[in-house]
């Protein structure tokens, strides 16, 4: 009898045992229950792996972990894929991602090389000509950003290249050249590697002084190189357009260079016009065909030429005057013949 209460005691101290081995790991699982759901996480996500638990992060638009502070947004995440060469120096995008992150705070970058399989495809479906350049995914369309600019932006396959000329981030790098195109204003030597190809405005004072340093080119390395004139009037010149009009007309009949020299040295002259008499009045003076002259110009006959490199200047993130190339160098302003000639000779040189 001894026998069997001993046993029997010794059997509930085991059952004792037992059942307060499993309290304490009751207490244990809830106490770290508990811990982990201070850190905003569900046990059961946290065996998912699914995150921070949605219950808890709704009552809240902003907490820290690990170090760091999470804050909640209402646009969705967008990559943007950045296209560029990291041996430019002038293509730094920092001051630009800053800039961005500040107005789609939930983006993300990725790098992709400008000469990468990837980044070729791109650079051929948007047409890019400058880098850097920003490939934005299908969600931007859901921000605030898109939605209060999407002119800003050019989609192809829901894909939106951000046109970043229209906001002003410096051009780094040209992957492209304008092309001197059949009808265009050329002086020199067409067939030669280097060329100069000029975007301007003819009631522009900065383009009156880079007008003569081309001149002085003209001259002297015409033997050698391409010149081009493109039209590029600016909606802040009133007559800039016309006499843009009236220059085309002057090189139909071949006397664009000389017609040209009188618009840059009568600027202050015919800028203070409204109407088109002076134009008329310089065709006479150069003894141009005065009625086929006239009629060209009162028909506006080559507007759709300076409208065409109008588009170009834009397709270039050109907006102004005088921009000019030298090959793939690109200078804007009121470039000086020293600097001209130094960047001719660098291209001859090569």
């Amino acid at each position: 009898m001894e026998e069997d209460m001993q046993k029997e005691i010794e059997a509930k101290e085991i059952l004792e045992q037992k059942k307060k081995t499993q309290n304490l790991i009751s207490i244990i699982i809830l106490l770290l229950g508990m811990f982990l759901g201070s850190l905003f996480i569900d046990t059961a996500q946290l065996v998912r792996k699914s995150g921070f638990s949605e219950k808890n992060l709704n009552k809240s638009d902003i907490f820290e972990a690990s170090g760091k502070t999470w804050v909640a947004y209402s646009e969705p995440a967008v990559t943007v894929s950045l296209i560029n060469d990291d041996a430019c120096e002038k293509c730094d995008v920092s001051e630009v991602l800053v800039w961005l992150r500040r107005i789609v705070p939930t983006v993300s970058t990725e790098k992709v090389d400008y000469k990468s399989d990837n980044g070729k495809e791109l650079i051929e479906r948007f047409g890019i000509k400058t880098l850097p350049a920003f490939i934005f995914a299908e969600p931007v369309t859901k921000t605030d950003f898109y939605t209060q600019a999407k002119t800003l932006f050019d989609e192809k396959n829901s894909q939106f290249s951000l046109r970043t000329q229209d906001i002003g981030i410096p051009v780094g790098k040209y992957l492209a050249t304008p092309t001197i195109n059949e009808g265009d204003a050329i002086a020199g030597a067409v067939e030669t590697k280097v060329k100069v190809i000029v975007f301007s405005d003819f009631q522009c004072p900065y383009c009156k002084l880079f007008h003569k340093a081309m001149r002085d080119a003209i001259k002297n390395y015409g033997d050698r190189v391409a010149f081009d004139y493109k039209f590029l009037p600016l909606e802040i010149h009133p007559q800039a357009n016309s006499a843009a009009l009236a220059s085309a007309c002057a090189l139909e009949q071949e006397k664009f260079w000389e017609y040209a020299d009188k618009l840059y040295a009568d600027q202050t002259v015919w800028g203070g016009t409204k109407d088109v008499n002076k134009f008329k009045e310089y065709a006479r003076i150069l003894k141009l065909d005065s009625a086929k002259f006239n009629q060209c110009l009162d028909s506006k006959k080559y507007q759709d030429r300076i409208d065409s490199d109008k588009k170009e200047a834009d397709s270039f993130a050109i907006s102004g005057t005088p921009g000019v190339f030298v090959n793939d160098q690109f200078q804007e302003g009121a470039v000086s013949y020293e600097q001209l000639k130094s960047s001719i000779e660098a291209e001859l040189s090569k």
